[in-house]
């Protein structure tokens, strides 16, 4: 193959795949290659996988099916190549595993010398994904990725299988990571990881992660700080400590905190480390302190198992609790994880399900925002087009501006016109 020119690029899932992204973006064009909109002109194929959900899966099977016709190099990443070899080994398909982000130009540069070997890119390593020059999907928000894998065996997940244990990248290279984002004009600080709070303990270190929060609000720079998702029973040990962190003014009052069920028979199957009662503790915790925080959550209906009596405690602690955000998967049988082997609950009742809990969120958080109407509030801009702009205030509740005044990564001060299930609709004050 001739040295490659154009390369053309497609990326799904999580925050972490957008910032593996970015990271690969950098590299590639650092090393003096471009990119293209158009698949058809491109000279390879990059496609950045996520397996975390079936649908998700099975679209971007098709995708890469469709993307073969072109009869070019595509270069399969993400979570797929680690799971699901078999499937991938076909003409054209190049893969490259999670903890080899770094290797994008190694990789190409093999498929240039028909070197390749798949074994030489998809063995578990721990890389630390730091440190490069990011080319950015938005240059005034930063993602800086803490740790790779989990401590969690959770029944249902596949990543488990692709990222493996835990593994907490060094302080010092996170702190500087993110003084580089501040140097190149970030605005918004997010940190990711598969669970923000397990950060260090696979060092039994409990208190890494409210340390290693301290060390980057001391940075002397102006920026909002986003905490990624975070489970409840790695929150509890540190609570009091984390809500004293989200007391600083840089800290977005946002609490990420996956449920998944409000019986505790289902977390039991699900082999979730805490119960019901845990993670409202946690909610009524922070909302006495931080009364208009935006709180989301995750929600898996109709899990292996789960009876009706199951479902209707997961509706009344959603009643109860109130999440201004709900991530809602019905749930599906991974292959390869220990729920596939259980018994499923039918399609008709999981759709039922889902449906039911969709209605209580939008009706949930229409309530939530409703109180916004009318009011004065200061948002910081961070992503604008043509007609709109939209903002975060500080508790990182979404605001659309109706403005073609350029007013990016600016504060501003809108007031309420309308309120929406997922967003509020305002108009500029000044």
């Amino acid at each position: 193959m001739k040295t490659p020119h154009f390369l053309y690029m497609e990326t799904y899932g999580c925050s972490a795949n957008q910032n593996n992204t970015e990271i690969m973006r950098g590299i590639l064009v650092n090393s003096g290659l471009d990119f293209t909109d158009n698949p058809n002109i491109a000279d390879i194929i990059i496609i950045n996988t996520c397996i975390v959900k079936e649908p998700t899966e099975n679209s971007i099977k098709q995708r890469i099916t469709e993307l073969e016709q072109l009869d070019k190099p595509i270069i399969v990443a993400g979570c797929m190549p680690q799971v699901r070899e078999s499937w991938l080994k076909r003409k054209n398909l190049y893969l490259l595993g999670v903890s080899h982000v770094k290797d994008i130009t190694k990789l190409i540069r093999r498929i240039i010398e028909n070197k390749y070997d798949s074994s030489e890119f998809i063995s578990k390593e721990k890389e630390t994904k730091l440190n490069t020059n990011k080319l950015k999907n938005n240059k005034l928000i930063g993602t800086t990725q803490i740790s790779e894998g989990c401590l969690g065996d959770c029944s249902y997940c596949v990543v488990k299988l692709v990222k493996g244990n835990l593994f907490s990248y060094p302080e010092e290279e996170i702190i500087e990571n993110i003084k580089q984002d501040l140097k190149q004009g970030c605005k918004e600080i997010w940190l990711t990881s598969q669970d923000l709070p397990s950060y260090g303990l696979e060092n039994k270190d409990k208190f890494a992660f409210i340390e290693l929060l301290n060390s980057i609000l001391k940075i002397d720079s102006s920026f909002k700080l986003r905490l990624g998702m975070m489970n409840p029973n790695h929150i509890l040990p540190v609570l009091d400590e984390l809500i004293e962190i989200y007391k600083n003014e840089k800290v977005y009052k946002f609490l990420h905190i996956p449920v998944q069920s409000g019986s505790n028979k289902i977390l039991k199957s699900m082999n979730r480390k805490y119960k019901a009662e845990q993670f409202k503790e946690i909610v009524s915790k922070f909302r006495a302190v931080f009364p208009d925080s935006i709180i989301a959550t995750d929600i898996i209906t109709a899990f292996p198992g789960e009876t009706e009596e199951d479902f209707q405690e997961t509706i009344e602690l959603l009643e109860e609790t109130k999440p201004d955000v709900m991530n809602i998967t019905r749930y599906w049988p991974m292959k390869g994880t220990r729920a596939e082997t259980m018994s499923q609950i039918d399609r008709k009742t999981a759709s039922k399900r889902a449906l039911e809990v969709q209605k209580l969120h939008l009706k949930i958080s229409l309530n939530n925002f409703k109180k916004y109407e009318n009011k004065s509030v200061e948002v910081f801009v961070n992503e604008q087009n043509k007609s709109n702009c939209l903002a975060r205030d500080e508790n990182y509740r979404l605001f659309i501006i109706r403005t073609n005044k350029k007013l990016l990564g600016k504060k501003v001060q809108v007031k309420v016109i309308k309120a929406f299930s997922h967003y509020l609709l305002a108009e500029l004050i000044r």
